[in-house]
């Protein structure tokens, strides 16, 4: 059996919330009842597969941490490489 290292400040994750929205953000911290995010972005369905859209349109992503109520996160585990590559791009325009 493989052992994963835990998550922490700085990785990408995708967090899947009670009400059936997957996001994808830079985790920051969490702790009983808060998890700390940077830039989240909502996974959407488009005609050419899977794309990123803002989380919340009315905040500045860059200026903000998003705290979410840890009992609203249905789970929360590493984004596939593909993906984090895509949402790394999205944020930083950074390509790699």
């Amino acid at each position: 059996m493989l052992l994963e290292k835990p998550i922490s400040q700085g990785d990408t994750v995708s967090l899947k919330l009670n009400a059936g929205e997957e996001i994808i953000a830079r985790f920051e911290s969490e702790d009983a009842t808060v998890v700390t995010l940077h830039k989240p972005m909502a996974l959407i369905a488009q005609g050419q597969g899977l794309g990123l859209a803002p989380f919340m349109f009315s905040v500045d992503p860059d200026n903000s941490k998003f705290k979410i109520k840890a009992n609203a996160v249905v789970c929360m585990a590493r984004t596939e490489e593909g993906l984090a590559k895509q949402y790394t791009e999205k944020t930083t325009g950074i390509v790699t």
